[in-house]
């Protein structure tokens, strides 16, 4: 059965999508910053391992050790909502370096292999945010919106290799650790011209009854890419993703709401 490596694992997306690549009888290298070897049923064709994307002796370890491989997928990242003027350098260069630094240093660590064997399907996960002019969340698009770049010329680059790349944004997701993690972090709220606009978002993001996207959503994307070779370069993951990936490719034309809890 063929191999899939997945950034990110001990909660939320990763976590998913290793459960349904087990299910799928897919041998699943689920790797993690701090490994649970409980966050997932045991299984002979799991293993876990230790990875930082940030670090480039953990992400060549992790790969020697992980082996070939059929299909890498880049869902490691975080977010620390903030208005751009407040948000701290060292929190910015923390964003990049693992939203779009560390998925540059796992292609690196892998492309190699894909490129002598002529195959191989790269699935970087990025954000639907990018789609949208949002507030309090620039810099974690900014971090996105490069992976978006970088996927798309890096689909062109390989494609004469036999290598495939995908590009998967999902929508919100309240439910996961990460939006818990985000939320939990928001900056700017005790900041006197800030602030109110901040709770006024964060009220708005409270009340929200419309689609949101379940971390079953970005696993079910991630295996349509990987297992179809037709599958589209771009795909969203979540009702509120499909209907804002719509409204882009829908051009200028088409309103864009920029309220925080759309």
């Amino acid at each position: 059965m063929p191999t899939i490596l997945i950034t990110g694992c001990s909660s939320g997306f990763g976590l998913e999508t290793a459960r349904l690549f087990l299910d799928h009888d897919w041998d699943v290298v689920a790797t993690m910053r701090s490994p649970d070897g409980d966050a997932l049923p045991p299984s002979k064709r799991l293993r876990t391992l230790q990875l930082d994307v940030t670090d480039p002796t953990s992400v060549a370890r992790a790969v020697e050790a992980a082996g070939p491989i059929d299909v890498l997928v880049n869902n490691a990242g975080f977010g620390v909502p903030s208005p751009i003027e407040l948000t701290e350098p060292t929190t910015a260069r923390a964003l990049f370096e693992t939203n779009t630094l560390g998925t540059l240093l796992m292609i690196q660590a892998v492309l190699p292999a894909f490129r002598q064997r002529r195959s191989g399907v790269i699935v970087n996960v990025s954000s639907s945010a990018t789609l949208r002019p949002l507030p309090l969340v620039g810099l974690y698009r900014a971090s996105k919106a490069a992976v978006n770049a970088m996927t798309e010329s890096l689909a062109e680059e390989v494609k004469p290799f036999g290598v495939r790349v995908h590009l998967v944004l999902p929508g919100r997701a309240p439910q996961t650790r990460f939006g818990e993690t985000a939320l939990a972090h928001l900056r700017g709220r005790d900041d006197p011209d800030y602030g109110p606009m901040i709770e006024r978002i964060v009220a708005g993001m409270q009340a929200h009854s419309g689609p949101t996207t379940h971390a079953s959503d970005v696993a079910e994307a991630v295996w349509t890419v990987a297992d179809d070779p037709t599958a589209p370069f771009r795909v969203a993951a979540g009702a509120d993703a499909e209907a804002w990936l719509a409204e882009a490719a829908a051009g200028p034309a088409c309103a864009i709401n920029t309220h925080a809890d759309g």
